[in-house]
């Protein structure tokens, strides 16, 4: 079996040490070529080539933006069903997809769980989410994000690229001084479309993307309480918001080892989640923080809305909406179209 090790140097707490191990334990099993990225964009172009060479299994060795830059190449042309499998060794600083796959956080263990599913001939097919805007069309494994949640984001790449350290604490002073500049009380309004997820049979179940000038039949938003249940306030309000935050699995994200369930609900089985503020005020994102790490519920209340098992999820504005996707930066858009596509990637898990 032909394996390909892509190795992010550097990535949070990926080490020449990790890397040695970790390609020495694999070589073991497969016909192993490493491959250390040279800068952004990179990793694409690794994953796509490794379709091109037929290799069986593309193993990441880096954070969740080597995650999104090597899916991004994998599913260049689309979902390809007897394409590479994909795993992935923790070595970014939070590492959200791979946790979320149910590996380690810590790299040498989860190189031995690797092992273990390879040996066993473990995979599974999980669904994706396919973000397009303008002439841009950009996969992502478990987060999407506009607004508040993409400043903040920005906020981070911009200290990092000055030397400061990734680290919960940097994300949490980012949070607080986007909210204390007060850049998005009284953000521009969002307006929100969403579509159930796909039926069996339905053409975008086999990884159709409609593109942002499309009109999905049956548009439509709506609150949800948990379990997908109608909440209260259900009327035009649904319709605008002022930032939104959509996973494909859970956790969103991680607060050192303490999950943040934005959606307690998403998973790799199903569609798209959305969770969403209809109004940005310092009391209003602190009372969402706290829910998201409370009781596993996530945020609720009058200023919330929700909606599980997402087919298409669409983002308008009058004014360019800052977006992020798996945890990256990448500019700004007035209209962005989400769509879920299940069993698009197969996974060593």
């Amino acid at each position: 079996m032909r394996g390909l090790l892509v190795v992010n140097p550097v990535a949070t707490t990926t080490t020449e040490r990790v890397r040695d191990v970790l390609a020495s334990a694999l070589a073991a099993d497969l016909a192993l070529e490493t491959v250390v990225t040279k800068g952004r964009g990179h990793g694409m172009e690794l994953g796509a080539r490794a379709v091109e060479l037929g290799v069986d299994v593309v193993i990441a060795l880096g954070g969740d933006g080597t995650v999104n830059e090597i899916v991004n190449g994998l599913l260049q042309n689309g979902p390809i069903p007897d394409g590479p499998a994909f795993a992935v060794v923790p070595g970014g600083s939070t590492n959200v997809f791979v946790r979320a796959l149910g590996y380690s956080a810590s790299p040498v263990e989860a190189t031995g769980e690797l092992l273990d599913a390879l040996r066993a001939g473990r995979s599974r097919r999980i669904s994706l989410g396919q973000a397009a805007w303008g002439e841009e069309r950009r996969w992502f494994s478990f987060c999407f994000g506009v607004g508040l949640d993409a400043r903040v984001v920005d906020r981070v790449e911009r200290k990092r690229s000055r030397g400061r350290r990734n680290t919960p604490g940097l994300f949490l002073r980012a949070a607080a001084a986007q909210l204390s500049g007060r850049a998005d009380r009284g953000a521009p309004t969002i307006e929100l479309e969403t579509t159930d997820a796909h039926t069996p049979g339905d053409p975008a179940a086999i990884g159709v993307t409609p593109g942002p000038e499309s009109d999905p039949a049956g548009v439509r938003a709506q609150t949800e309480a948990p379990g997908g249940a109608a909440g209260e306030g259900a009327g035009d309000d649904e319709r605008r918001i002022a930032l939104g935050i959509v996973c494909n699995t859970r956790p969103w994200t991680y607060l050192d080892s303490r999950p943040v369930l934005a959606c307690p609900d998403a998973s790799f089985d199903t569609g798209l989640d959305l969770v969403a503020l209809r109004r940005v005020r310092l009391s209003s994102v602190l009372r969402a923080g706290s829910q998201m790490l409370g009781d596993g519920e996530g945020p609720r209340g009058g200023n919330v809305v929700r909606h599980h098992d997402a087919a298409t999820i669409r983002f308008r504005c009058a004014d360019p909406l800052p977006i992020q996707m798996d945890g990256e930066y990448l500019g700004e858009s007035p209209e962005i179209l989400l769509s879920h596509h299940p069993h698009a990637l197969r996974v060593i898990a």
